[in-house]
């Protein structure tokens, strides 16, 4: 048990100090960030309203002048509350938990010190009589919203230790009235137990151990639950984390059906679906006369635009692939425009690179020449590799006629390759007089490696010099 809380407690520790410089903690400290500042707001917004109730209350319990003395203590706190939110922050801070601190001991000065403005006779002792220690239970409440559970256990510790020693330092010091106290002995002779209770120079120990018990026990449930909130947090945030992870790989509206689903993404299926393959021709040869930041300078701004004609086109990324990728057109669930999205998005895809090479024209750049090649039919859909590392993955003979159309599109010196296959789908899925396939020629069959049976290519965009 001690070694489970041991492990329990470590690794908490290493949660509190994330490295913020780890791409795999930013969902994980940006809700973090957001969880402080409305906690610390909530806090400070009650810790004012408290006060302005308490301060009103304050003349009606002590109709007198001095209790302006206590009045601007509240001023004090309030104070306190503002600099404590605009110096929070995620993790451990020291100037935080001094600013704890001081409202823990200015509230104990406040509780034990006699008001310097009451012209009476009144022993330390009798502060007790008033059973201010209830005002820490506000305090603690405070700290609940904005801190952390680890934080609750600091303002536990300081509020029982100020309060034990503030006691003992009480109870050390003599009797500042034995009078008093001899008169109420005297006036309650035969009664020795509410002697005891009313005499005005006891500290009365026992009630203040008790006292300090209660507040542990309640700031050790509270710490509780704070940190099994703490826990919730940190799934959603990891929730986030998948999600983004997702969107690297489907649209945003492929996404927001996945994150409502409860099937996995992995049951072992055969789907008709659309595969592209898309690529740079004569990547090698440009990467050999560029220096290293520019070939990677135009591998993210070439990734970037076909990424984003995929997503447009409710497309898959399937993976990106060096100087190209695959996407997939029908993942993971099948729709009735798939292959007429993919097409759009292939006529995309080079209208984007045709706006690019403009651009590179007038910089006096390189220009990039676009292949690609389409192809539907069915394939095997799911999770591939080890129990340590899954991967979801689209499979079969159509991604390798859809791998060598992309291939072909150089002999035939064109930019896109589609399958006859490929275009009788978009014809079926289409109006008889949609123009998706204008400028698209029929071609010869072509046997294609690893397969037995020619296929029948259609041509579009003629490549460019």
């Amino acid at each position: 048990m001690a070694q489970s809380l041991a492990e329990v407690f470590r690794t908490a520790r290493e949660r509190a100090e994330l490295d913020e410089d780890d791409p795999a903690n930013r969902y994980l400290l940006q809700a973090l960030r957001e969880d402080k500042r409305q906690g610390q707001r909530l806090a400070v917004l009650a810790r004012w309203i408290a006060l302005v109730i308490i301060g009103l209350y304050l003349p009606f319990l002590n109709p007198n002048w001095e209790v302006l003395y206590y009045e601007v203590m509240l001023l004090g706190f309030a104070l306190n509350g503002w600099i404590q939110l605009r110096v929070a922050r995620v993790g451990v801070s020291r100037v935080e938990l001094l600013l704890l601190f001081v409202d823990v001991a200015l509230m104990t000065f406040v509780l034990i010190v006699p008001n310097p403005f009451v012209d009476a006779v009144w022993p330390l002792a009798m502060q007790y009589q008033f059973n201010g220690f209830m005002y820490f239970f506000i305090f603690l409440a405070f700290a609940t919203l904005a801190y952390s559970w680890r934080t609750l256990f600091a303002f536990g510790t300081w509020t029982s230790g100020l309060w034990i020693v503030s006691m003992l330092i009480i109870w050390f010091i003599p009797a500042e009235y034995p009078e008093l106290t001899a008169a109420v002995k005297g006036a309650l002779a035969g009664h020795p137990q509410i002697f005891e209770f009313l005499d005005p120079n006891e500290v009365d120990i026992p009630a203040r151990l008790q006292e300090v018990i209660v507040l542990i026990i309640v700031t050790a449930t509270l710490a509780l639950g704070g940190w099994r909130t703490n826990q919730l947090l940190i799934k959603q945030a990891e929730a986030a984390r998948e999600r983004n992870n997702l969107s690297r790989h489907f649209p945003p509206n492929i996404v927001d059906r996945l994150a409502d689903r409860d099937q996995p993404l992995g049951v072992v299926r055969s789907q008709p679906v659309a595969v592209m393959f898309v690529d740079i021709v004569g990547f090698t040869q440009f990467a050999s006369r560029h220096t290293p930041d520019e070939v990677v300078d135009t591998l993210r701004e070439f990734h970037s635009r076909m990424e984003h004609a995929v997503f447009q086109h409710e497309g898959t990324l399937d993976k990106f692939l060096g100087d190209g990728l695959m996407a997939t057109f029908g993942t993971p669930e099948p729709g009735p425009n798939d292959a007429h999205n993919a097409l759009r998005c292939a006529q995309a895809m080079v209208s984007s690179i045709d706006e690019w090479n403009r651009k590179r024209e007038k910089e006096g750049t390189e220009q990039i020449r676009l292949s690609l090649g389409v192809h539907y039919g069915d394939a095997v859909l799911g999770d591939v590799g080890s129990e340590r590392r899954l991967e979801f993955a689209v499979l079969g003979d159509t991604v390798n006629v859809a791998s060598h159309l992309e291939s072909l599109s150089r002999p035939l010196g064109v930019q896109i390759v589609l399958s006859d296959d490929m275009v009788q789908r978009v014809r079926s899925e289409s109006d008889e007089d949609d123009d998706a396939l204008d400028g698209f020629r029929c071609g010869d069959t072509h046997t294609l490696k690893g397969r037995e049976e020619p296929v029948q290519v259609w041509m579009g965009s003629e490549q460019r010099a």
